[in-house]
């Protein structure tokens, strides 16, 4: 009788691991690095074939070369930190006015009576238009500047967070005030975290809105600042510096706008909550 062996077959061994997938990036960051890259090569093209002038028109190289001259002085950094210390102060204080007041306004009905004809009338006012005024009243030094920057931060940020507050489900205050929630446990518990979403939205209009503020509170009287650098540069008619100066602040401004993003993502969950 014969006798049959079983083989068994070989085993992994024990510190083999699984091979890692490689992570593809998001299409919408392809198709947004593609269209920055024609659009500078549009850009480039057009500069070479020099169809305007590049005194009106200058090419991707040339605001290059700018930027390599500007940082070859300190000049640019105190511009740099005059510029950032007006929007950095200015956006502070429009949250810690804004937010207080945008939420008593949305909890309070009869407040929000009292205080809706002044936000509408300071809203509609173009706040720009109280330059000279604020400059009589606080002088030309960085006061009137902060103040100017703080005007055009404040009220998207007040009025987003009234609005989340307004929108708040009625059921839910209702059961909570049945459980005996007091105004204040329920403003905590539940019209804060619930309005994190609008708060995170009105934070970033206001960010372009208080870029908008520095640059025009730099053109009057300022003696530094990105600002004041690209009014200088377009009576100069250096064009390639006023571009410098247009990217520094947008490159500021999307910088800002993706760290709200991530903030605002990280609360998707208390605006989307079947998810």
């Amino acid at each position: 009788m014969a006798v049959t062996t079983r083989v068994e077959p070989p085993k992994p061994l024990p510190d083999a691991r699984p091979a890692r997938t490689r992570r593809r990036p998001h299409p919408k960051y392809v198709y947004g690095t593609v269209a920055v890259v024609v659009a500078l090569a549009v850009w480039e093209v057009l500069a070479l074939l020099r169809v305007r002038p590049a005194i009106v028109l200058p090419g991707p190289g040339d605001v290059i070369t700018a930027f390599e001259n500007l940082f070859s002085t300190s000049a640019i950094w105190t511009d740099l930190l005059t510029s950032g210390r007006e929007l950095l102060l200015g956006l502070v204080f429009a949250a810690v006015v804004g937010l207080p007041i945008g939420m008593l306004i949305g909890w309070y009905r009869k407040l929000s009576w009292i205080l809706s004809p002044f936000v509408s009338f300071l809203y509609a006012t173009p706040r720009i238009a109280l330059t000279p005024l604020l400059i009589i009243w606080l002088g030309i030094g960085d006061s009137s500047k902060i103040m100017i920057v703080f005007l055009m931060a404040v009220f998207p940020i007040l009025i987003n967070a009234a609005s989340g507050v307004q929108n708040l489900d009625p059921a839910v205050l209702r059961v909570a005030k049945c459980f005996g929630g007091t105004d204040l446990q329920i403003f905590r518990t539940i019209a804060l975290p619930g309005t994190v979403p609008f708060i995170v939205s009105g934070l970033r209009l206001a960010v372009g809105q208080a870029l908008i503020g520095v640059f025009v509170a730099e053109l009057s009287g300022a003696q530094a600042g990105v600002g004041m650098l690209m009014n200088n540069a377009g009576q100069q008619f250096q064009t390639s510096v006023v571009f410098a100066g247009l990217f520094i602040f947008a490159l500021t401004g999307v910088t800002l706008n993706a760290l709200l993003q991530r903030v605002e993502r990280h609360f998707d969950s208390w605006r989307n909550p079947s998810d």
